[in-house]
C-alpha cells in the first residue's frame, strides 16, 4: 500500500486503547470508556491545516510557482497527546492498524511532551 497522506484539517490519531484506571484506583474496562463523550489518543499525523486563498496569486504571473491556496497551520502536531469529541472521529483500519480521523475543531485538548518544544526552538535559526 501507499502512503496515507491527511487532508485539509483532519488529524489522524491513534486511538488509546485497553483499560483504564481512575484517581481511586478503579480499574475501568474498555467497554466503559467506550460510552464516553470524550476519547484521547496520540497524535500521528496532521493535514496541512484550514485552506485560504493566497493573495499573491496572480493568473497572469505564471513564473510564480504559487498557487491559488495557502494554508493556515494546525495547532495539533505529531506525538501530541489528543482529548477529542468522540461523535466527530472517523473509524479508519491502515495497513492492519486502527485509527480515528478527527476534525480539529473536534480537539478538545492537547498535552505537548516538553522535549518537543526545547527541541523545536533549537532547530530554529536565531536572530541574533
Amino acid at each position: 500500500m501507499g502512503k496515507l497522506i491527511v487532508v485539509g484539517d483532519r488529524v489522524l490519531i491513534s486511538p488509546e486503547t485497553g483499560d483504564r484506571r481512575t484517581e481511586a484506583g478503579l480499574v475501568l474496562p474498555a467497554s466503559v470508556s467506550q460510552k464516553d463523550k470524550v476519547g484521547s489518543g496520540r497524535v500521528v499525523e496532521v493535514g496541512p491545516g484550514y485552506a485560504t486563498a493566497n493573495p499573491e496569486f496572480s493568473e497572469g504571473d505564471t513564473w510564480k510557482n504559487d498557487g491559488a491556496v495557502r494554508y493556515l497551520p494546525l495547532q495539533a502536531e505529531t506525538g501530541d497527546f489528543a482529548f477529542f469529541l468522540k461523535k466527530d472521529a472517523v473509524e479508519i483500519t491502515f495497513e492492519g492498524s486502527e485509527y480515528l480521523i478527527v476534525p480539529h475543531g473536534a480537539i478538545l485538548a492537547l498535552v505537548r511532551d516538553d522535549a518537543q518544544d526545547i527541541l523545536r526552538s533549537i532547530e530554529q535559526p536565531r536572530d541574533d
